[in-house]
């Protein structure tokens, strides 16, 4: 059995509060340098729907015009609240209003070294090439 090692894995960690107040074209800039540096970005939060946009288009772009770069991939995992009460429900959207989605996590990488992000509501796995 040939067991591979695996070399130059980089996660980066971004805390909600370094980019809450970063507008779409910084937020995304900010993520995408950090894919092309090959580091596994962890960002505590979720992205909007127009910055999601904007990153594919962003990285769509990218895939003509560098050579070894292969796109990316991205997943979000948030809390399950179909099974919580309505005043549950209730003071997670009032705290999401007041402070941004940062209950959720997103997980952006080169899609060079991820093969696949595995996704429920409880956990990601990510499965490296």
């Amino acid at each position: 059995m040939k067991i591979k090692k695996l070399k130059g894995l980089s996660l980066h960690i971004i805390p909600f509060a370094e980019v809450k107040n970063l507008g779409i074209s910084e937020r995304v800039k900010k993520i995408l340098n950090l894919v092309l540096g090959n580091r596994v970005v962890i960002l505590h939060g979720r992205l909007r729907a127009e910055e999601e946009a904007r990153l594919i288009e962003d990285t769509m772009a990218l895939v003509d015009h560098l050579k070894n770069f292969k796109g990316i991939e991205l997943a979000v995992i948030e809390p399950d609240l179909k099974k919580e009460g309505v005043f549950t429900k209730m003071k997670y959207q009032m705290a999401k209003r007041l402070v941004g989605d940062s209950s959720a996590i997103t997980v952006i990488g080169p899609a060079s070294l991820i093969k696949e992000i595995k996704r429920d509501p409880k956990r990601l796995e990510l499965l490296l090439r």
